[in-house]
């Protein structure tokens, strides 16, 4: 399966929140949004991954993005990761239909039953602005991937 691909309409999706709400698509309107897909919560890359976006945090906010982490894990064990790791970006959960948002956004990996590393950049029109599908589940995207991402959605 394949990235969506720039220039793509984000896909009709439904994640859960941390609190337990659903995040569709109409909450990518007006704001540019990274999906940050990630294969497992508390796994040594993803780990790393977060942290790492954490420090560009400020960085990705005054360029008016909005981040989010998103994995197959169910949102109370997210919330955990988070809170762990001491990370402020919000967590979405594709736990249940499995993967489905994943799919939708080819950025799932069939052969292992979980989301595949990959980024998002969704513009304020919902329109797909770029993205990036790791070359395996365990290669870590660096934070200037993102930077790269904001400057094809203009931002």
């Amino acid at each position: 399966m394949a990235i969506i691909a720039p220039g793509t309409p984000a896909p009709d999706f439904t994640l859960k929140t941390e609190e337990g709400e659903d995040f569709t698509r109409e909450n990518l309107a007006g704001t540019t949004t990274i999906l940050v897909f990630y294969p497992f919560a508390f796994s040594p890359v993803c780990t790393d991954q977060l942290q790492i976006y954490e420090e560009v945090l400020p960085q990705l906010t005054e360029q008016g993005a909005t981040i989010y982490g998103v994995s197959t894990d169910a949102s109370y064990s997210q919330t955990a990761f988070r809170e762990k790791l001491g990370v402020t970006i919000p967590q979405l959960s594709d736990f249940e239909p499995k993967g489905e948002a994943s799919r939708a956004f080819g950025a799932y990996f069939e052969p292992a039953g979980m989301t595949n590393r990959a980024l998002v950049v969704i513009g304020p029109d919902q329109v797909v602005a770029w993205s990036h599908l790791a070359a395996n589940p365990g290669e870590l995207p660096g934070a200037n991937l993102l930077f790269d991402g904001l400057a094809a959605a203009g931002s």
